[in-house]
């Protein structure tokens, strides 16, 4: 029982923490304090559904991936690429400005929600992640219900110490220049990201 859920755990927290588009793009609202859990509850909610589709119908989902494939991946090059120039805008501008609690937002949670959907399911190696990848290791398990459970806790704990941290950061990026940075690296990911969609 404990090992299936361990295994889960491990394997979705190894594919999950890596610098890509929707992990940049959390930490960058989380930073500005813009609805954080909000956000860590939908990232994480995407993936356990994803996770939970892939262990119990892996067969007819891979017969539906690749169809969907060219659509999302140009729908999440568009996506990532107005995001980018957001970003860079800002950078460019130096009109980011950090502000502490409930008042730095300027985006309706909604509204927010609906973005973090978007850049989730927009994205097609979310789908190789959770769906294919976590999905075919957790088909073989003698509980994938546990296996998923376990997978669909990391993503969880990522998520939502993702969305923490921008307190402990807000520090730092008080500076302007530190905020140009910031936003120039969030930018310059979203479009090498977007780049390896196109390769």
């Amino acid at each position: 029982m404990l090992s299936s859920i361990m295994t889960g755990f491990a394997v979705s927290l190894g594919l999950i923490v890596a610098i890509g588009a929707q992990n940049a793009w959390v930490l960058s609202r989380s930073l500005r304090g813009e609805h954080r859990w909000v956000l860590a509850l939908v990232c994480a909610g995407v993936d356990a559904v994803l996770i939970v589709t892939g262990v119990f119908g892996l067969e007819s989902v891979q017969r539906l991936v690749p169809a969907l494939v060219p659509v999302l991946t140009w729908l999440g090059v568009g996506l990532l690429l107005y995001l980018a120039a957001q970003s860079l805008l800002r950078a460019w501008q130096g009109s980011s400005v950090l502000q502490a609690g409930p008042a730095a937002s300027a985006v309706g949670a909604w509204t927010l929600a609906g973005q973090a959907l978007a850049i989730s399911l927009l994205n097609p190696h979310v789908y190789l992640d959770t769906v294919v990848l976590i999905g075919s290791v957790g088909a073989q398990q003698t509980s994938p219900g546990l296996y998923a459970l376990g997978a669909s806790l990391a993503s969880l704990c990522w998520f939502t110490a993702l969305a923490g941290s921008g307190r402990y950061l807000q520090q730092w990026l008080r500076s302007p220049w530190h905020w140009r940075c910031f936003d120039a690296v969030i930018g310059g990911v979203m479009v090498l990201v977007a780049v390896s969609l196109v390769l």
